[in-house]
């Protein structure tokens, strides 16, 4: 990786995570980025970049072809001065079922209390960075952009930005079109037990396979409950197919759109210095019809929103961070 700055990677040991329910490890490596000429008397701005489902610190490192990491991406914003030197941390949301959504649960972990509880107090003391709101940003795509938003809904007295990259949303759209695809191969394999007993075996792939380990994993976060054989409730019938109305309820509680009529994450969102909504228009969950609505929500509300879409799909679209960044950027400059 061709830097300039530096880029640590922290071996840190979560309270929060420890037992969790999947047996998954309490001790997370997370990728640290300083700028050049780093020097911990100086405060700098905190950027907190979640990644998507079946994502870990590690993804935002990988290296592609005729692209750049997430650390050199920022790197060269800061160099063009698209955006102020910044710290950069990398949280890593996997588990043995794929994701955490950023979110407590009793059948997965308390990954909101990690996150927001200890990672960025950590990052606070130990960098430097995002002493206050309104120097530190959430941002993520895909399950990466839904966490974002729902932490900021949950804590604006910890972040000041909010930005949401195709981010799971209008759970209508981007999640009932799944369920039967995913019940068929949860009653292929005789169960949700079954099922979940062969998630990371090799070998197992294609897009059907993929679709039923969401929404296993997606259950496990909206829908956990102790009693259940497997640790949460399915949002339909495993064998039939039907859906369960009172357990997709719990699901909307968790939608973005669903969220934004609630009062009290109304009053949150307007403490936030700037919302950055973006997807694309070919996105193949159909998030774009999400972002548009919780958009409009949100304007209705009187709460400002930059809202952008482009010409593309889901994938690939780590070019869209120089949008994002350089949106926000604009804005830590005018506040200056």
């Amino acid at each position: 990786m061709n830097l300039r700055g530096r880029l640590t990677i922290e071996l840190f040991h979560s309270r929060c995570l420890e037992g969790n329910p999947l047996g998954d490890p309490a001790v997370r490596e997370i990728p640290v980025y300083l700028p050049e000429g780093y020097a911990a008397a100086h405060e700098y701005p905190l950027l907190v970049i979640l990644a998507g489902f079946t994502g870990s610190s590690r993804t935002h490192l990988n290296w592609m072809p005729w692209g750049e990491t997430m650390p050199e991406r920022i790197e060269r914003l800061i160099a063009s001065r698209k955006i102020p030197p910044c710290v950069a941390i990398f949280p890593d949301p996997f588990t043995r079922l794929g994701g955490c959504q950023y979110l407590n649960s009793g059948a997965v972990g308390d990954y909101e209390d990690h996150l927001a509880g200890e990672l960025i107090p950590w990052a606070r003391e130990h960098f430097n960075a995002g002493r206050k709101p309104a120097t530190t940003v959430i941002a993520g795509k895909s399950s990466g952009g839904f966490g974002a938003f729902a932490l900021a809904a949950r804590h604006p007295d910890l972040f000041g930005w909010m930005i949401m990259h195709s981010g799971d949303c209008y759970f209508d759209y981007c999640c009932i079109p799944d369920f039967p695809v995913a019940a068929g191969e949860i009653r292929k394999a005789g169960g949700p037990r079954e099922f979940m007993a062969k998630i990371g075996q090799p070998g197992l792939q294609g897009k059907n396979y993929f679709t039923a380990v969401n929404m296993i994993a997606m259950s496990a976060c909206y829908s956990p409950n102790a009693e259940s054989p497997w640790g949460f409730d399915l949002p339909f019938d495993w064998e039939t197919g039907e859906m369960k109305s009172d357990v997709w309820a719990r699901w909307l509680t968790h939608d973005p759109v669903r969220m934004a009529d609630r009062p009290e994450v109304i009053a949150a969102l307007k403490k936030l210095r700037g919302i950055y909504i973006e997807c694309g228009t070919q996105d193949e969950f159909n998030l774009q019809w999400g972002a548009r609505i919780l958009t409009k929500k949100l304007r209705a509300a009187r709460i400002a929103v930059e809202h952008r879409e482009f010409d593309g799909g889901h994938m690939n679209t780590h070019y869209r961070y120089d949008e994002s960044l350089g949106w926000l950027g604009e804005k830590l400059k005018a506040e200056s």
